[in-house]
């Protein structure tokens, strides 16, 4: 009979040491697994059950810690850190990549005309929303209309950055306008995350102790989880836009990659890409996705002496011994 599962698991916390890049490596590569995206309803609920279970005190009988890490990891793939609601589908960071394989693929064949630019520009930026609200940062409410209004603001911006570096790369060899939906996707990431996110650089977002007490909220901390998630996905984009066009180009005139042909390719080399040899493996999609979010911790840091003077004032009062906040950087 096999003994009881320890109580004292910390499963709040990822299992690998979030201190180090490796750590955080592995534990997105558990989060972001596109598998995730294919676990049923039932399966989600059931790793809910035993995570809020087991937070609660509560050990399902006969659960080993391997499994008990598996249904935390699951949860965490479907359900926001801050508000526990399961997230839709296609935000989750799981559907990153079928989602940006599918997309990219087409953005690098139809880049030509206007309209296709303007079209492929407002698919991405409308996906890429969908992602900033799913991984936003904080657990406030925000309404239809201030959802609606950041909506049409970052994809209309980012659309309009596409048209304009379009215009510039007519002057330009071929090779470096191919470059002009990486530049435009770039842009765009700049403008649409924080457009979408602009209710925590309003209002701020919550930072705690180290103990997860709740402290009070900080647009400073937004603007610095907002700067590294930006990094972070224009990071994400270079294996699946910046690579592809380098090898694009020269097959670009051969005839058995012209019409119709086009699009499948090029999604298959980004497949390719992602899977041909362990020299290419850390810039594939499949492996581009974790190790960006890895980049910085998701659980953020900053020294008090960052934050706004009235909350600074107001730790000093509630808990004079802290000197460093934390705050979930969203994704």
């Amino acid at each position: 009979m096999s003994e009881e599962l320890s109580r004292n698991i910390n499963i709040k916390e990822p299992r690998w040491d979030q201190g180090t890049f490796m750590g955080r490596a592995k534990h997105f590569f558990m989060v972001t697994d596109p598998r995730n995206v294919l676990l049923s309803s039932e399966t989600l609920e059931e790793a809910r059950v035993i995570v809020e279970n087991y937070r609660a005190g509560t050990v399902t009988p006969g659960l080993t810690e391997d499994e008990l890490w598996r249904a935390k990891y699951i949860y965490d793939s479907a359900f926001h850190p801050d508000t526990g609601e399961k997230m839709f589908v296609i935000g989750r960071m799981s559907a990153q990549v079928p989602m940006n394989m599918s997309i990219t693929g087409c953005m690098l064949t139809f880049y030509r005309t206007t309209p296709a630019v303007v079209f492929w520009q407002w698919v991405n930026q409308s996906f890429n929303a969908v992602v900033n609200y799913t991984n936003r940062s904080g657990d406030a409410p925000i309404t239809m209309n201030q959802l609606g209004a950041a909506y049409v603001s970052a994809t209309t911006g980012a659309v309009v950055t596409a048209l304009g570096l379009k215009s510039l790369a007519t002057r330009l060899p071929p090779i470096v306008s191919r470059f002009v939906p990486f530049a435009a996707v770039a842009a765009a990431n700049c403008i649409n995350i924080p457009f979408m996110r602009q209710r925590e650089l309003k209002y701020g977002i919550p930072v705690m102790d180290e103990n997860g007490n709740r402290l009070g909220e900080s647009a400073n901390a937004a603007k610095q989880a907002i700067v590294q998630v930006v990094v972070s996905r224009i990071g994400m984009a270079v294996p699946a836009m910046a690579i592809p066009p380098v090898i694009i180009n020269p097959l670009g005139e051969k005839t058995f990659i012209k019409g119709i042909l086009n699009a499948p390719v090029q999604v298959g080399l980004c497949f390719k890409i992602a899977t041909k040899s362990l020299s290419v493996l850390l810039s594939s999609l499949v492996f581009a996705t974790p190790l960006c979010c890895a980049l910085f911790p998701q659980k953020s840091s900053m020294s008090v002496t960052g934050l706004e003077a009235d909350l600074q004032e107001r730790i000093r009062q509630l808990s004079p011994d802290t000197t460093t906040v934390y705050f979930n950087k969203g994704l």
